[in-house]
């Protein structure tokens, strides 16, 4: 994931078209077209929260370790392939729905309310990865910090570590001959006794970096499992309530904050990425890295294995944060006749390229490191948090100016973190304000404030001894098959239910009447090829299944159930809803699902102006239409 800002992240720009004014509470401005839930300014601002949105940590620790491990370059292959049948489909639907309907993502199922709690699944599932997510923010704020000393407290084995603790590698015991016979020896007695080895019989002690055991004595201060919750890490929960505090300071002013934010926080990332290429292109066995990233000779052989395109289409589907929710609150404040179409095309290319960018930024100074402590670069590599929090602040460590360095990569890790983490709370405030505008309009302030608060307080058994366990266990359940079960769903209903003709007309009422040849991808797309991909590899994740584990340390059973609990509660809500709008509706069984599975009377555009012949009949539920009298619509 990697996010940013809506309607109070829209900064307001002036327009010749328009010359009347309208205030209304820090949501619009003179020249929104919506005034009732505020536009973007201009285009930058949206694309760049896009970006924002898509790229992030999983772009810098998650694709190169999937490159390295898949056949190297090839596995770009099944990676553009699938960015093609799944990730672009998917992104393109849910920027035309938000954007069509001005609505956010549970609202947006007025189109199809039998499916309305798809959209409550998606909103809980953000609210649960916003915990923990904020908690990831939190350990880089607090590496970010601990670089500000000449030497990084993760360089050597400091006072905090123990005897496994060692930069090289120590050998226990080997053979040797004495006396004409071949024993096994402690080293220290080969060494006391000028004593030579037997070659290919050494045994080394098992020995970890000083980065790693930073991480789990001083950073995290991890206990031995799940039962052991221990105390809160207090430094941690700071780092936490900072960053909670920085979210809610970009969220709450709305429109006052966006544009001193979104270009920074989407931006500067590729900065310290470049900076970072540079200077790791340029170390010693960087190269070394590089091959083992992209491979002299790339694996094509792989390709024959489906563990490979498995992975390529899941790294695709999170990367990209569909079905999350996100994309369609922020396409909720699109004016109408934006062209979703090429948004979708240059934010997908952008958030792949960028995967592959970070790749050679990071195995370059990976095979650094490789070379330096003379291990082959298979043994340093890895993903996820040993990646950002152990084996690349060891690599850091190793390098001239090393806190200038490591103060640049965990900047970084924190903009990244924090682009995803305005989308996702935007998401579920975009979800309050459709539920009540006018509570939005006079509360925004307190309610946002509110939000992060409790997000906050629930986050802290995250930041406990026992806090990274609960975060890997979190990240096991709901972002997993919650996020696939929503985008089944949601292709199937809005392509077989709502009906894709219906939905592609609804989408040429935003972008113009094209040829039948430009949507014959799309249909192919959404009508089999993007729902069959996304069943297997839901079905897939259902037979592979595994308990959660945090590195060899097994999850007690409760710790299971609290996981399925957790799922369960997040999708539990799309029959229950269906089951309370089957009840509510009239007539028969069967007529009330066909009752539900039809438009509500208060769908389609939000302006009556947009609506056309197609969508007058439309009604306007419990809202008054705020728009600016003009007899032309503004195109970007």
């Amino acid at each position: 994931m990697g996010m940013l800002s809506l309607p109070g992240f829209l900064s307001c720009g002036k327009k010749k078209d328009f010359s009347l004014t309208h205030e209304r509470g820090g949501q619009s401005c003179d020249s929104d077209e919506n005034l009732e839930r505020g536009n973007w300014s201009n285009k930058a601002d949206y694309l760049l929260s896009l970006v924002g949105y898509a790229v992030g940590l999983g772009n810098v620790w998650r694709f190169p370790y999937l490159a390295y491990q898949n056949g190297g370059g090839a596995f770009l292959i099944p990676y553009t392939i699938m960015l093609a049948l799944a990730g672009l489909p998917l992104f393109f639907m849910e920027c035309s729905l938000g954007q069509f309907a001005s609505l956010g993502p549970v609202s947006v199922w007025r189109m199809l309310p039998l499916f309305e709690g798809v959209g409550i699944t998606m909103v809980i599932i953000s609210a649960f990865v916003s915990i923990y997510y904020n908690v990831i923010i939190a350990y880089a704020l607090y590496y970010f910090f601990a670089s500000f000393q000449k030497v990084l407290p993760w360089s050597e084995c400091f006072s905090w570590a123990d005897e496994f603790c060692s930069k090289t590698q120590i050998v226990n015991d080997c053979n040797i001959t004495l006396n004409g016979e071949i024993i096994r020896a402690n080293y220290s007695f080969v060494e006391g006794n000028n004593l030579t080895c037997i070659n290919g019989t050494i045994n080394y002690k098992p020995v970890q970096f000083p980065s790693e055991q930073y991480w789990n004595k001083v950073t995290l201060q991890r206990s031995s499992g799940l039962d052991e919750t221990g105390r809160i890490v207090w430094y941690l929960a700071l780092c936490l309530l900072l960053s909670w505090i920085i979210v809610g300071a970009a969220l709450f002013k709305g429109i006052k904050s966006s544009g001193k934010v979104v270009y920074f926080t989407a931006l500067f990332p590729y900065v310290i990425l470049l900076v970072l290429l540079v200077r790791g292109a340029t170390l010693e066995g960087a190269i070394d890295g590089i091959e083992y990233y992209i491979g002299t000779q790339s694996n094509i052989t792989k390709l024959m294995e489906a563990e490979v395109w498995k992975d390529a289409a899941t790294q695709i589907f999170y990367s990209l944060s569909v079905a999350w929710g996100g994309l369609v609150a922020l396409s909720s404040y699109n004016k109408f006749h934006n062209n979703c179409y090429s948004d979708a095309i240059v934010v997908c290319v952008t958030n792949c390229a960028t995967s592959v960018f970070a790749g050679f930024a990071i195995f370059s100074i990976l095979g650094h490191m490789a070379f330096v402590s003379q291990r082959p670069v298979a043994e340093v590599v890895d993903s996820g948090f040993e990646l950002a929090f152990v084996a690349y602040p060891e690599a850091l460590s190793q390098l001239p100016v090393s806190p200038l360095w490591s103060f640049l990569f965990f900047f970084m890790l924190v903009l990244l973190g924090l682009d995803s983490q305005f989308a996702s709370i935007e998401t579920l405030i975009t979800t309050i304000q459709d539920i009540n505008p006018n509570v939005m309009k006079q509360l925004r302030v307190p309610i946002t404030l509110g939000l992060c608060a409790v997000l906050f307080l629930l986050g802290l058994i995250c930041v406990t001894q026992a806090g990274i366990y609960w975060v890997n266990l979190i990240d096991h359940f709901c972002a997993g098959w919650g996020i696939l079960i929503s985008g089944v769903l949601e292709v199937v209903g809005i392509v077989y239910i709502y009906g894709g003709k219906r939905f592609i007309e609804d989408i040429e009422m935003m972008i113009g009447k094209k040829s039948s040849s430009f949507w014959l991808w799309w249909k192919l797309c959404w009508f089999f090829l993007t729902p069959v991909l996304l069943m297997a590899i839901l079905v897939w994740s259902l037979i592979t299944f595994s308990n959660p584990t945090y590195g060899s340390v097994l999850y007690p059973a409760w710790g299971s159930i609290v996981g399925w609990c957790m799922i369960i509660f997040c999708v539990i809500w799309i029959p229950i809803v269906a089951i309370i709008k089957i009840l509510k509706a009239e007539g028969s069984l069967f007529e009330r699902i066909v009752s539900c599975c039809r438009p509500a009377a208060n769908w389609g555009p939000y302006l009556e102006r947009h609506r056309g012949e197609r969508y007058s009949h439309m009604v306007d539920s419990k809202k008054k239409e705020h728009e600016i009298p003009t007899v032309t619509a503004i195109v970007y």
